[in-house]
Formats: structure tokens, C-alpha cells, sequence
């Protein structure tokens, strides 16, 4: 179907400023959104409060308001621009919890406004908890056990009261009734502070009692956040009621999940993409190396999933599927997260995003497939299938979901060196400041590269040491080194993925290591089989043919890395390998995986072993002079998105 002719022009609302769990990831969104809407031939007009972005450079919208993104101000905005339709699902959290507000205050509907991407009921049926839960389980889909603490009851019953004095005033007529409802609303946001504590201590009397149904340890979930923020794990009593105040104060909805504890349980993620003509693709599976219990920006994570079976995934496809159907998700992109049971595979729905999110950024990148350009064309009309695939060159649609031979690795990057008094313990609530993304052909591969990418003087899985570990030979026989490493690896933390490879080459088994951590097996084993490889180099050196060294450079092995396990200078290492004529070749992100020939130059590094056959460099290297630009890594404090 063609695009509507009935929107002439749309309001994107941004993410406003850079926060833990909302950061340069929905720039990338919104401006993919700006340049697609105004490519279609829409006038744009765009709310961001952060100057630092490139969706508000002059160019990429008709109109460019940099003002606090509140309720108030961007009802102003419209009053103003008078848009035809408002796209909440770009700007995080914060679009989506701003746009929920204008609508029920009547902006919308006053000024003919269309929620377009997802209405404010499939908004509403995704981020309230109770909606949630009810929605999955009609479509036969399971859930932890869980319950609500909220405060439902008084809220309604301060609506009521609010409608009335609204419904008397206009009953009144005074001469200006607007200048008198505006009043009316002033009035009631003076009185937001009392209201809000009033419903705390009533929700909180209401998590009591959850905690009895729900037991310890119990997660705490807020509704309508972003990144898990006021959210948590608790142990203990102390802990629970310290982060059901903390969920209920940074829920805008005043309302906490309290959910039986899924630690330890594998964690995915599907990137979903629909039209309203109810075709879907799948656009990524991303899994969670740490298990449940870290938030999923905090957790080292790849793309394709790599450890489920076909069936698996299938089934998790579906599921998926089903999800933004019952949502009501009509166009564009969501995020839906499970978690598994790796004991007896029991599926069970975390929760979904509505929109665009941090997932989405990452999916994109890993496959080349543009979601948020793709979702702000199918808001105003398209079909899937009425959309090329730039990537191929139009060779593809965009209902082709993608094909990855490769193997993506994000790593999230902290500074909680910034932040001398915080915990430097992984929760669900997120804390991660920045992510590096490293592609490879293997798992190793990517994961070193990955390693490297963050900055932070890593050349790979350096050694690091164990809190409380002696200095024995075989340090992990010892019963004291044993609960000192156990405590290191059962407490997720920035360093923890090291830690587990220095317990390996301390000697303790997969077996231990898995049980103390809950990390995959499969995982273990390739991070064994990297240390394995360390040893070989440390004992051997530097194999001195090619087929040796491109093996290892195969694994993911940098120059570096190399260099400090043989204890020599990188030059040396790297003199070798020019000798060997052992060099890296460039492959094309293409989302097809070389079906289609793809004409765009996004490329990545990987080093080919002999088995692969001939070495296929698919870079197209031209005559032209050229220009190289250095980017700044990962987001990090003082280095963000500027």
C-alpha cells in the first residue's frame, strides 16, 4: 500500500538528555526517522532538549525545537506547529512516557493529533506490568510469577475528582476558559509531590503482601522506565523495602512488579519488525552471555544467538511474533526478551518495548538492516515488502529478514572509577556509561576484538586477579581459594568475564565454573579453548609459518596479546607476520550473507584460516585519494556523543 496522504506533518519527539540507559542510541533512531519521514516528502518538526545530537542539526527537520521535553512544553509545540501526527516510539522512554501525558490531558485529541508507530494503548498494554502479564497470559505465553504493588485504588479516585472539578468549571463557562481550565491544571500539578508520596506509602503497605506470595530473592521491576532504573535484585528484607521505594519514586505511574527470582536463567532477546499489513520479520536474535539478573545494556551479549537449537529458536520466533500482535504493536520495531530455564527449557516472557530501542541500535548495526529507518516508513503507510533493502541495492525488500555469517559481540563499558562510593555490582538496574560492538567470523574472534575495543588497555583476556586468592601453585585446590573464586564468580561485576577465564587457568573445571556463574557451557569452552591456545604460545612461541600464526589471528589474537605472552616487543610480532604475509581481509555487512551482491561499504576485519579456502578480500579498494576518520569509542564521561 502507498504512503498516507492524509499526514502532512509529523512530530518526532527525542530522548532529551544523555542518561544511564538512554544515550546516543536513540540520536541514531531519530535521526534515521527524520531523514526517512523527509525523504517521503513530510514536514518534520522535531522536540530534543539536547543540543549535542545530530538529529538537531538544521537540516534534518523543518522545524527544530530545543525545550525541556515536558508534557507542558511540547503541548505548546503542537498548539503552535498543529502537527497531523506525533511518532512517540524514537525518543526511549521518554517519548513514549510524553506522549502518554499529552493524551491524557487531552493535547491529542484537542488538536486532531494521530499517535502513529504504536498507540497509546499498545504503549499501555506493554509497559503497565498487570497489562502485560494479562496480555501473555491469553496468548498462552508464561511469565515469572509475580505481583503489583501499586496504588490503583487512590489514583482512580483522585481522577474522579480531578474530571469533576474539570466537568464544573466547564459547566460554569467563564469568559476565558482556557486561561481557567490551564489554571485548574497548574493547581493540580502544585500537587503532584503530595500525591505522589500519598500513593507511595499506599503501594508500598501492597508490596508487603507481595513479598509473602513472591518470597526472597525477589526482583523489583518498575513500570514505565528506562534501563531498570529504580529497580533491583533483594535478598533480604532491608533490601526489598529500600528498592520498592526507590522503583515506586522513579516510576512516573507510581507502580513496581515484585517477580519471582529468575537468576541464573539464559537470557535472549528478538528484535521484531511489523507492518500493518501483519507481515514480520525478525531482524536479529541477540543472546546474553550473563545470565539473568544483569539488565541486558550491563551484559556482554551476540548476535545471532548461538547457543539454542533450531527448534528453540523457532518456538522463541513465534512467541515473539505473538507478543506484538497481542500488544497491538501496528508498525514498526519492538524488542521482546526470555528467558530459559537451561534445566528443563521452561520459556518464559520478561517483557517487550514498544518502539525503537537500545537493542535496536545494536541489531541494526549487527545485521546492516535500518529498523528505525524501516519502522518510520511503515508508521506512515508502507508494507515491508513495498520497502527496498538499501543494503542489496534494492536487490532485496525489506520483508527479507536478514542472514548473518558472522558473529557480533557487544561489550558494555563503566566508570565506576568516576564514582568512588558506588558498588561496582551488576543488578537489573543499568549502569554501563558506554558498549563496544566487535564482529568476527568466530566467537573468540569477535570477543577479543571486542575486549580491545573498549579502551580501557586490554589486549584480550588479560590476567587479573582474584579477590582473596593466595599465591599457591594450584591455587583453586585450595578450600579457601575455592570460596574466594566462587564469590568472584558468582557476583556480577564489570571484570566478571575475566575472572572466569582466570579461574580457568587456576584449574578449576567447566563444571565448577558454570555452576558458580550460570554462564553458558558452550561459552566456557571457547574461553578455554583461547586459554588453551595461550598456553601453546607460551610454550611454543610464535609459530614461524603462515598457516600457524593465521590460525591463531583466526581466533582473535591481536599483535599485542601475542607480544605479552611471549614476552617480546609488538614490533617483533609484527614483523613476523609481514614476513608470513599474514594480513586481515574485509568482509561486507550485506544482510544477506553474500546471496545478493551488496554495494555498500560497510565492512569488518577478520583473518581467514586455511581451511577456508582461497583468501576473499570483498573489499572494492579505489584509486581515489582518501581520507581516514577516527571515532571516539565507546561513550565514556567527559567522551560522549559529541
Amino acid at each position: 500500500m502507498p504512503r498516507r496522504t492524509d499526514i502532512k506533518s509529523i512530530l518526532i519527539i527525542g530522548a532529551g538528555p544523555i542518561v544511564i540507559g538512554q544515550a546516543c542510541e536513540f540520536d541514531y533512531s531519530g535521526t534515521q526517522a527524520c531523514k526517512a519521514l523527509k525523504e517521503e516528502g513530510f514536514r518534520v518538526i522535531l522536540v530534543n532538549s539536547n543540543p549535542a545530537t545530530i538529529m538537531t542539526d538544521p537540516e534534518l527537520a523543518d522545524a527544530t525545537y530545543i525545550e525541556p521535553i515536558t508534557p507542558e512544553v511540547v503541548a505548546k509545540i503542537i498548539a503552535k506547529e498543529r502537527p497531523d501526527a506525533l511518532l512517540p516510539t524514537m525518543g526511549g522512554q521518554t517519548a513514549l512516557n510524553t506522549a502518554l501525558s499529552l493524551r491524557r490531558m487531552g493535547v491529542l485529541e484537542r488538536y486532531n493529533v494521530e499517535m502513529i508507530g504504536a498507540d497509546a494503548h499498545a504503549i499501555d498494554k506493554a509497559e503497565d506490568r498487570a497489562l502485560f502479564r494479562e496480555a501473555m497470559n491469553k496468548i498462552g505465553l508464561e511469565t515469572p510469577k509475580s505481583m503489583l504493588a501499586n496504588a490503583t485504588d487512590v489514583k482512580n479516585a483522585d481522577r474522579k475528582t480531578h474530571e469533576a472539578e474539570r466537568a464544573a468549571l466547564k459547566a460554569e463557562k467563564p469568559e476565558n476558559l482556557d486561561a481557567a481550565l490551564d489554571a485548574l491544571e497548574t493547581r493540580w500539578n502544585l500537587g503532584e509531590g503530595d500525591r505522589k508520596q500519598r500513593y507511595i506509602s499506599h503501594a508500598m503497605a501492597i508490596a508487603a503482601q507481595a513479598l509473602d506470595h513472591v518470597g526472597l530473592p525477589a526482583i523489583i521491576r518498575p513500570s514505565f522506565t528506562m534501563g531498570g532504573t529504580g529497580g533491583g535484585i533483594a535478598y533480604n528484607r532491608a533490601e526489598f523495602y529500600e528498592i520498592v521505594q526507590s522503583g515506586l519514586d522513579a516510576s512516573p505511574t507510581t507502580e513496581v512488579l515484585i517477580e519471582e527470582s529468575v537468576l541464573g536463567w539464559k537470557e535472549y532477546e528478538m528484535e521484531v519488525v511489523r507492518d500493518k499489513a501483519d507481515n514480520c520479520i525478525i531482524v536479529c536474535s541477540i543472546e546474553n552471555i550473563d545470565p539473568m539478573g544483569v539488565h541486558t545494556g550491563d551484559s556482554i551479549t551476540v548476535a545471532p544467538a548461538l547457543t539454542l537449537t533450531d527448534k528453540e529458536y523457532q518456538m522463541m520466533r513465534n512467541a515473539s511474533i505473538a507478543v506484538l500482535r497481542e500488544i497491538g504493536v501496528e508498525t514498526g520495531g519492538s524488542n521482546v526478551q526470555f528467558a530459559v530455564n537451561p534445566a528443563d527449557g521452561r520459556l518464559v516472557v520478561i517483557e517487550m518495548n514498544p518502539r525503537v530501542s537500545r537493542s535496536s541500535a545494536l541489531a541494526s548495526k549487527a545485521t546492516g538492516f535500518p529498523i528505525a529507518k524501516i519502522a518510520a516508513k511503515l508508521a506512515v503507510g508502507y508494507t515491508l515488502d513495498e520497502l527496498e533493502n538499501d543494503i542489496t541495492g534494492g536487490a532485496t525488500p525489506a520483508s527479507f529478514e536478514p542472514s548473518i555469517d558472522y558473529v557480533v559481540t557487544k561489550i558494555p563499558r563503566f566508570a565506576f572509577e568516576k564514582f568512588p562510593g558506588a558498588e561496582p555490582v551488576l543488578t537489573t538496574a543499568m549502569k554501563s556509561v558506554g558498549e563496544v560492538m566487535a564482529i568476527g567470523r568466530t566467537f573468540q574472534e569477535s570477543l577479543q576484538k571486542a575486549l580491545r575495543g573498549l579502551e580501557t588497555g586490554l589486549t584480550g583476556l588479560d590476567e587479573i586477579e582474584i579477590p582473596g586468592i593466595g599465591h599457591g601453585s594450584t591455587p583453586a585446590n585450595h578450600a579457601d581459594d575455592r570460596n574466594a573464586i566462587r564469590a568472584a564468580l558468582g557476583t556480577p561485576t564489570p571484570d566478571r568475564l575475566r575472572m572466569v577465564a582466570q579461574a580457568i587457568r587456576m584449574g578449576t573445571s567447566l563444571e565448577d565454573v558454570h555452576a558458580m556463574c550460570k554462564i553458558d557451557p558452550w561459552f566456557l569452552e571457547q574461553i578455554a579453548g583461547i586459554l588453551a591456545m595461550e598456553d601453546r604460545i607460551r610454550e611454543h612461541g610464535i609459530p614461524q609459518d603462515a598457516a600457524n600464526l593465521r590460525m591463531l589471528k583466526a581466533m582473535g589474537f591481536s599483535d599485542a596479546r601475542l607480544a605479552s605472552l611471549v614476552r617480546k616487543d609488538v614490533e617483533e610480532i609484527q614483523k613476523i607476520r609481514e614476513k608470513l604475509d599474514v594480513h586481515p581481509v574485509y568482509k561486507r555487512i550485506d544482510t544477506c550473507a553474500a546471496e545478493f551482491a551488496s554495494p555498500t561499504a560497510y565492512m569488518y576485519s577478520t583473518y581467514e584460516t586455511p581451511f577456508a579456502g582461497a583468501l576473499a578480500n570483498e573489499a572494492q579498494v579505489s584509486s581515489r585519494k582518501k581520507v581516514v576518520i577516527l571515532g571516539g569509542g565507546p561513550n565514556r564521561i567527559g567522551q560522549g556523543i559529541e
